[in-house]
């Protein structure tokens, strides 16, 4: 049985011997750093046995993290009912992957019950970041005894939807306070009635499927994470992620050949925790959004729309980006083309799904791609590796992995019916969570384009930031907006003057800690609501200075005043503490030297520079000047 296998990868060739193998790496880390090297080398379809090589390739250069990552080191524990050892490779590969740097423990051999409800020393030296659940199938059967009736079904099913989970749940977040992971069950028993196998009490498969279906709800009330292996194996072929002879001799319900398959659902889980998935998908034209080309053949000459099974393919490509965005993914256009020409489909053909208005950045020229997507992301001020290249042309593929290696470029199948199947399957934009924000994030960019028209035909930048009619919400962290304040704490890292982490627990524990403070800003002017654009944590210090613990901010606002609108903010905050100094320190990212000189140009003092380049700030309040803003405040409690 095959594995399955990541095909939206690009291969490594599958003739390569060990030596090869190990030369193409040299080569590949050669070109940049060792850790930029080892993300490449991970950003390729690689099979078990490689990935176990690059896995100790990674353990031997970083035995711990690089310093300058974007993101803070996950440490994951994981807990289970089977054998788990051979799966830790393929989850540290994934995660470095994303350019999380992963350490992984595994509990003993089934003693899950134990290890979360006793005090545990190998745990607690561990000092988890997050929980990764498995429990297999034949396990959770268990608890279904095998003259089962309606009833008796019915109370084992609650035992563990009601009790066994949520109890591992709880003790996770009272013990450990952090994040925890729940795999769904693989569907690995034999049916006993087939088709109509749920209307059997006792069958343990139909116990396996009517648990799996009630999962993610069960996730969504307890505040678990669901990682969809039931679903991720029915799509790829439950025998190709399940040998029972492995299950007998070994106890491993998830085959080794699925290994790799299995670590990437739990990367793309850490990547929705830690800020790093994609926010941006950026598309060609001719032959993938549409067949033809559109400067040769003209408007009536494209393949699109009914009537046709290439044109309705690509109806459907347009149909899952347009999806995609009403979810909150901003669409952007990298074509080469004339822009007249690129254009005149959205604008003039009747079975165009995409117009103008659902792409946020539209670049169509000459120029070289790699180029092209820069100033895509320049443009739309989110970071490179924030962006998926969705291109038909192999050679445009490779040359902007070879100029932006950042940039996740999947390698899209010649036939278009199986492009969406293709950009679902890479992951590459799921979350762990979703808010309104996110539903309202890609109309946000297009107001952004007609911000930029209103600023070019002003005069000036005063009279400019005068017409956008900017209102600047703020009020302390609360329940309702705690999921979008966690999810921008974990994603932002240019204006970000600690890239500092923390979890929504920890955020929630902040709400009712009298020396702290968390603040979030809403911005809304003219042109619509830009959403949540800042959070401020702060804390009282011992002496008579209010730190600033964590200040970040959404790039699309920046040059409006609002990070001295902000300040005014955060010193109302430390004198209504009766504090008379305000303390901020930078600390150093690889993404966040935008920011480095905030503190200086908001008349802070410099008070100490350590060596890691973390950098002490000072403010006596009586020194601070307020600015004149065009914003008006408004205070929510």
């Amino acid at each position: 049985m095959h594995a399955p296998n990541l095909f939206w990868l690009p291969s490594l060739g599958e003739d390569l011997a060990r030596e090869q193998w190990n030369e193409r790496f040299a080569q590949v880390a050669d070109k940049q750093s060792d850790w930029e090297g080892l993300m490449a080398l991970a950003n390729h379809d690689l099979d078990f046995v490689r990935t176990m090589r690059l896995d100790r390739l990674l353990a031997r250069k970083f035995p711990e993290p690089p310093s300058g990552l974007a993101v803070k080191p996950v440490r994951l524990a994981v807990l289970g009912s089977s054998t788990l050892d051979h799966l830790t490779a393929s989850i540290r590969v994934a995660a470095l992957r994303r350019g999380i740097w992963a350490t992984v423990h595994v509990g003993e051999y089934g003693s899950y019950l134990q290890d979360l409800s006793e005090a545990n020393d190998a745990l607690e030296t561990f000092a988890p970041t997050a929980f990764l659940l498995v429990l297999d199938s034949h396990h959770i059967a268990g608890y279904l005894p095998c003259d089962a009736d309606q009833a008796t079904a019915e109370r084992a099913l609650s035992e563990v939807a009601e009790g066994l989970l949520p109890r591992c749940w709880q003790a996770v977040k009272e013990r450990y306070g952090c994040p925890i992971l729940q795999t769904s069950f693989l569907p690995v028993l034999p049916q006993l009635m087939g088709s109509t196998e749920r209307l059997l009490p006792s069958s343990p498969a139909g116990f396996i499927q009517k648990l799996n279906a009630t999962l993610p709800a069960l996730c969504v009330t307890y505040g678990a994470i669901p990682v969809d292996l039931a679903g991720a194996a029915s799509q790829a072929g439950v025998a190709a992620w399940y040998d029972p002879s492995l299950w007998f001799r070994a106890k491993q319900e998830v085959a080794p050949r699925a290994a790799p398959a299995f670590g990437e659902l739990v990367g793309r889980s850490l990547a929705g925790m830690t800020g790093r998935t994609s926010k941006c998908l950026v598309l060609d034209l001719d032959n993938t959004l549409w067949g033809g080309v559109i400067g040769d053949d003209g408007l009536s000459g494209i393949e699109l729309g009914q009537g046709s099974a290439v044109g309705e393919a690509y109806l459907a490509i347009q149909d899952y980006a347009l999806r995609l965005s009403k979810r909150g993914v901003i669409l952007a256009v990298c074509s080469k083309n004339d822009e007249a020409n690129a254009r005149e489909p959205f604008r003039d053909h009747p079975e165009m799904l995409l117009r103008e208005k659902d792409i946020a950045c539209f670049v169509a020229n000459w120029n070289d791609k790699a180029e092209n997507i820069r100033t895509i992301a320049e443009s739309l001020k989110i970071g490179l590796d924030s962006l998926v290249f969705a291109d038909d042309n192999p050679f445009e593929r490779a040359r902007v992995r070879e100029a932006l290696p950042m940039v996740n470029v999947p390698e899209l199948p010649d036939e278009p019916a199986l492009i969406p199947e293709t950009l679902a399957a890479a992951g590459y934009f799921d979350l762990t969570t979703l808010s309104a924000e996110d539903f309202a994030r890609s109309g946000q960019y297009q107001a952004n384009l007609h911000r930029q028209v209103l600023q070019e035909s002003a005069t000036d930048l005063d009279s400019y930031l005068a017409n956008l009619d900017m209102k600047l919400a703020y009020g302390s962290f609360n329940p309702a907006n705690l999921q979008r304040i966690t999810q921008l704490v974990n994603k932002s890292n240019q204006f970000n003057l600690t890239t500092r982490r923390y979890a929504q627990e920890e955020l929630a524990a902040i709400m009712q800690d009298d020396a702290s403070a968390g603040i979030w800003f809403r911005l809304t002017d003219r042109f619509g609501d830009n959403g949540l654009i800042a959070v401020v944590i702060v804390r009282d210090q011992p002496d008579t200075a209010l730190e600033i613990d964590t200040w970040l901010m959404s790039c699309r606002v920046l040059g409006r005043g609002v990070e001295e609108a902000t300040l005014e903010v955060i010193v109302a905050e430390a004198q209504k503490r009766g504090k008379t100094s305000l303390r901020g320190v930078y600390r150093p990212s690889a993404k966040n030297n935008m920011v480095a000189d905030l503190y200086d140009r908001l008349g802070f003092s410099l008070a100490e520079q350590k060596d890691n380049g973390e950098k002490i700030y000072t403010l006596p309040l009586e020194t601070w000047h307020k600015k004149s803003v065009h914003i008006e405040y408004l205070k929510e409690t």
